[in-house]
Order: structure tokens, then sequence, then C-alpha cells
């Protein structure tokens, strides 16, 4: 069974966001722990600074950056817009 830890980063950057977005997050990250190759998180590996970890949308602008930490274990690190995680 998979399972999700939260970064601490995370929390803080999720708690700052409107409750449109936490309520979108929540819809994606239940879709995430039952498929996670779901063509609507468009789940992909990261390069250059973020390599080694992966991004899923939550909304058209908005991702998660997460990594696997042990086999069916998540660890989210960061959500934001692409522009405030990639630039």
């Amino acid at each position: 069974m998979k399972s999700i830890l939260l970064h601490k980063h995370f929390e803080k950057k999720y708690s700052r966001l409107p409750r449109k977005i936490k309520d979108a997050f929540k819809e994606r990250r239940n879709l995430f722990l039952a498929d996670i190759h779901s063509p609507l998180l468009n789940v992909h590996a990261l390069h250059g600074e973020h390599g080694g970890y992966q991004s899923f949308n939550v909304t058209g602008d908005i991702r998660v950056i997460f990594r696997e930490t042990k086999e069916e274990v998540f660890l989210f690190m960061d959500i934001g817009t692409h522009g405030e995680l990639y630039s």
C-alpha cells in the first residue's frame, strides 16, 4: 500500500495555498495513491537541479515535487507554480 510523507517545506507552502488549490491537491493526491500512472497526473522525472525527483500536476500550473524514499513510500518535497519551482 502506498503512503505519503510530507517534508516540512511542503507543509509550510501548502498551508499558504488558497482553499481551491488545497481541494484540487487532495483530489490529485487520492488519484496518486490509487493510480500513480494516471495521465491526469502527468508524472515525470525531473532533471538538472531536481534530478532524482519527480513531479505531478495538481492544476494547469500547480505542481508537486516528490521522490520515492522506499518502495511505495513517497516524500512530497515541494508544491507551487511551475515558475516558483523551476525558476
